[in-house]
């Protein structure tokens, strides 16, 4: 069996690969961890602690893969990651996370990187949620669903829920507070995913399905 460790941004990309990701991957052998980012149990780090962390389960754990879920919304230069004043010039987005990827994976100690696969979420891992307009009719309370209008338009705008952009009034997260009244990511976050389905959800969200193949194919 495969190991694989995943390390997470936040308690809902964690709960997200604990309930969702590690079933789908135990039914092809492969077995799933999913720690927080150390420095902060949580939430964005400079690239040099997370380097820290990548590095230390490449040598501590020999047979295991490591990679990231890490959001692209609020990662800014001050996080210093490899290449990003060269990655603001890439105009097209899926683009760009190509090439911070790459750097990240290069600035990885060589003997050790190809266990290493890099990933960054785009924009956000709440703009999976946007796939099923009637997953949050079924699923949200009548009472609670207070922002239709909003949602009906995210839904007409953007076919790939991943090109939801990375302004704070646009984000996915910010979005979903505002349509769902007493948003909760973590517990929101988990059910929509899990009553919309992977399948749905790598078929409308083209990076994340490549990196779950990727992960399949390591």
């Amino acid at each position: 069996m495969k190991r694989v460790i995943i390390i997470c941004e936040g308690e809902t990309e964690k709960e997200f690969c604990t309930k969702i990701l590690s079933p789908f991957f135990a039914s092809k052998h492969i077995f799933i961890q999913s720690p927080l980012i150390k420095k902060s149990m949580g939430g964005i780090v400079k690239w040099n602690e997370l380097k820290k962390q990548i590095t230390l389960h490449l040598k501590n754990e020999k047979t295991a893969f490591v990679t990231t879920l890490i959001d692209y919304y609020g990662l800014y230069k001050k996080y210093q990651f490899p290449g990003w004043d060269e990655s603001l010039k890439i105009t097209d987005k899926n683009a760009r996370m190509d090439f911070l990827e790459k750097m990240m994976s290069e600035n990885i100690e060589a003997d050790i990187r190809n266990r290493y696969l890099p990933y960054i979420q785009l924009h956000e891992f709440e703009g999976l949620l946007f796939n099923d307009i009637n997953v949050f009719y079924e699923q949200i309370p009548k009472n609670e669903l207070i922002g239709i209008a909003e949602l009906k338009q995210t839904f007409n705008d953007y076919d790939n829920p991943e090109m939801i952009n990375d302004k704070k009034e646009t984000s996915p997260s910010h979005r979903l507070e505002r349509i769902i009244k007493g948003y909760n990511k973590i517990i929101y976050g988990n059910f929509l995913a899990d009553a919309i389905g992977l399948d749905k959800i790598c078929k409308k969200s083209i990076r994340f399905n490549n990196w779950l193949q990727k992960i399949e194919n390591l």
